[in-house]
């Protein structure tokens, strides 16, 4: 027997369909040995690092299936993912089976597919030790970084806080985007525009000799002189300028610029991407079976397989026609800084899989994100688009004004990839012409602070840094969510108050923790262990010495930033002492002993909110629960009555005053109330969640007449008609057929 251990179940499935039965393909589940969770784990002296590892409880019961079937098997085949992490997951596993790691077949691919499978197969390799290296070096790095910060930080400002070497310099980067935010001053500047006939738009971009940039007119009073004096002026056509422009076809995806074309086109977070692409990575069902789709999705370069750029080529030339066909093949070979990994770009791994056909096959999401993968990677072997660009200048004596104008020649790559571009045609003229203006106006602006990032952004600024890998981008935005630094709210990240502090205390007295320029360029050290064999051990004795030293100064030097006070009693759940705290929605208490206990209580003060003896207004119902009396609170759907005995009760009622709907709610028969919600208003039963029925549209005494549906009907306008429409079926019915309408 033979066996091929990889890394997850998914991928183990889709192999075994390629192989006879004398294969065996287990899955390690991800990493089996590790350092210990809870001690630091790693031993130093003088000379090196002695990481402790530790076959992990979750993993116990995979290794003891692994070395029994290790047992039984004549070969022994590494097939963990082809990146330092992968390499290390293989040396870990053959650890486990007290094998030498480099006595093992290693075999590496960058699809599964039969035909990359059967390849692999025949040509493995032995474990690269440097890679493995590197990675220890890396996990070693990160441990040291974040198990003996992390603890300062907590006794320095609150618990329950992280620091990390690409977390950190991560978390600086949306601060400092905050920081330039708060600071921001508007200025206040004015536009000219001017539509000259046949209705012509133009910009004034000279006035009596110079030049009208975006901040050169301040003040509306400039803005009115100017216009006074183009007012009595004659405009004739000045210059006419046509320019062929292209825009080029854009390259593969890599992780980073997947991420954020999904960000962008798709509203996928970069985690949500990655968990789709490894689906399609790993096998999903296609009309020959079950096998991976797209190439590995982990990967920072840009290279195409020949035989894959001659199949799109192929395809391009059936499909679109030689038109779009370059004349040789398009290579990319512009990487990010710092990559490493010699991975393909990622691309579909079957042609004849096309967007149409997997739409039978593929959930709603990853037909999504393949159909992005498969046409990027068609757009990038095709031809560029072509574009006529149209100037015009309109010119008096005093003023000259321009049009711009541009015209789509030939589609090229976006006949695949698509665009929001439109022509923006500009009328037929000759230069010298005379021409009538239509109307001038003015406009006030102001400048505006930069946005912030969206996760899109911020995986931009990352990779143009050199912060991170492919791999870390989607992990590291998690952790700062997790870890209460940012909200995303609408796509732009936000750092909390806490971000601010433990960026400020970071910069201070740990600026290489912060500083992207020290990350990136740890990220090359690591390369160089990777790459040409350097010392892991030495260049971790060189980072740990001064940073423990650091450390230790650090924990009598550093001032108190604590955002919690004592109050002087105990948890009634633990013991430990409670404390108040800060937090987004204000101050309340909770346990020192955060995480392990979760304990919490409100302050005095927000339990007179609660109360309704501060801001709330006491109503003249009583809690039909308790007897209590009932106070107006404001939500995010407006005002309601709750409880003033809230927390112990928490009854809540609709308020007199709220739209009721006079038809009862068609499920139950209770009221039908007049709702807000982030997604509109709507009608919903008072006795939500027991009952859930809604409609957008007010039902009427009428039931649907389809057989087997007994829904409310709902009088609405429907393509300027008016209509009846079942809230369950959305059956319609043209009120003016009824008798009677």
């Amino acid at each position: 027997m033979k066996l091929i251990i990889v890394e997850s179940p998914a991928k183990a499935k889709t192999i075994k369909n390629f192989l006879s039965k004398e294969y065996e393909v287990i899955a390690s589940k991800g990493h089996i040995r590790d350092l210990p969770k809870n001690r630091f784990g790693i031993k130093i002296d003088q000379e090196t690092l002695i990481p402790e590892y530790r076959i992990s409880e979750d993993s116990t019961a995979t290794v003891k299936q692994i070395q029994e079937l290790a047992k039984k098997s004549d070969t022994i085949y590494i097939a963990t993912d082809e990146d330092r992490e992968g390499e290390a997951i293989g040396w870990h596993i053959a650890h486990a089976i007290d094998k030498d790691p480099e006595s093992l077949p290693r075999i590496v691919f960058h699809e599964i597919t039969k035909t990359a499978i059967t390849h692999a197969l025949e040509t493995p390799r032995t474990i690269d030790m440097d890679r493995v290296n590197a990675q220890q070096a890396r996990r070693l790095l990160d441990r040291i970084v974040g198990y003996k910060l992390s603890p300062l930080l907590a006794s320095k400002i609150q618990k329950g806080l992280s620091a990390g070497r690409v977390q950190s310099s991560t978390l600086k980067i949306v601060v400092d985007r905050e920081r330039e935010i708060r600071a921001f001053v508007p200025e206040e500047y004015w536009s000219i525009d001017t539509v000259f006939n046949p209705d012509i738009e133009a910009t004034l971009s000279l006035f009596e000799g110079e030049k009208i940039d975006k901040l050169t007119i301040k003040t509306g009073d400039d803005a009115a002189r100017i216009v006074q004096t183009i007012k009595g002026e004659a405009f004739k056509v000045g210059e006419i300028e046509t320019k062929e422009r292209k825009s080029s076809t854009p390259p593969p995806f890599m992780t980073s610029t997947l991420q954020q074309a999904a960000s962008s086109q798709l509203g996928f977070s970069p985690k949500k991407t990655m968990m789709i692409a490894q689906a399609l990575y790993e096998g999903v069902k296609t009309p020959e079976g079950t096998s991976g789709v797209i190439t590995y999705m982990r990967t920072d370069s840009l290279n195409l397989a020949a035989e894959a750029v001659d199949g799109a080529r192929e395809v391009i030339l059936e499909r679109y026609g030689k038109a779009y066909l370059p004349e040789k093949a398009k290579v990319y070979v512009k990487k990010a800084k710092g990559a490493q990994e010699a991975h393909e770009a990622i691309r579909p791994t079957m042609l004849t899989f096309t967007p149409d056909v997997a739409a039978t096959y593929l959930k709603p999401d990853e037909i999504k994100l393949y159909r992005l993968i498969y046409n990027r990677f068609l757009a990038c072997q095709m031809n560029d688009a072509r574009f006529e660009q149209q100037s015009i200048t309109f010119e008096s004596a005093k003023a000259q004004f321009r049009a711009t104008g541009r015209k789509l020649l030939f589609d090229g790559f976006y006949r695949v990839a698509g665009s929001d571009d439109k022509d923006k045609l500009l009328p037929t003229l000759v230069s010298g012409d005379a021409i009538d203006v239509q109307s001038i106006t003015t406009e006030q602006h102001f400048t505006e602070p930069p946005s912030r990032y969206s996760e899109a952004s911020l995986i931009k600024k990352l990779e143009a840094e050199g912060i991170g890998r492919p791999s870390t981008y989607a992990p590291t935005i998690s952790t700062l969510q997790a870890r209460d630094y940012i909200m995303i709210d609408k796509r732009a990240i936000i750092p909390t108050d806490i971000a601010f502090t433990v960026t400020e205390l970071l910069e201070k007295h740990f600026e290489e923790i912060v500083d992207a320029s020290f990350t990136a360029n740890m990220e090359e050290t690591l390369d160089e262990i990777s790459d040409a064999g350097k010392s892991w051990h030495k260049i971790l004795l060189d980072f740990y010495y001064p940073f423990i030293e650091k450390i230790e100064l650090g924990k009598t030097s550093i001032e108190s930033l604590k955002m919690a006070k004592p109050l002087g009693r105990n948890c009634p759940q633990c013991g430990s002492e409670l404390l108040l705290r800060s937090g987004r929605y204000g101050e309340f208490i909770a346990c020192s002993g955060f995480p392990k206990c979760k304990y919490t209580e409100q302050t005095e003060e927000n339990k007179k909110e609660d109360a309704g003896t501060a801001s709330d207004e006491v109503s003249e119902e009583v809690c039909d629960k308790c007897g209590a009396p009932m106070v107006i609170k404001n939500g995010r759907n407006g005002k309601f009555l709750a409880c003033s005995a809230y927390p112990k009760c928490k009854n809540t009622k609709t308020l007199a005053e709220q739209k009721i709907s006079a038809i009862p709610c068609p499920d139950c028969g209770g009221k039908l109330i007049w709702r807000q919600s982030r997604r509109g208003a709507f009608w919903g039963c008072e006795h939500y969640p027991k009952c859930k029925f809604i409609s957008k549209f007010e039902p009427s005494e009428k039931k649907c007449e389809l057989e087997g549906c007994d829904g409310a009907l709902a009088r609405r306008t429907y393509r300027n008609k008016e209509v009846y429409e079942c809230v369950k079926c959305k059956n319609r019915t043209p009120i003016e057929e009824e008798s009677g309408e």
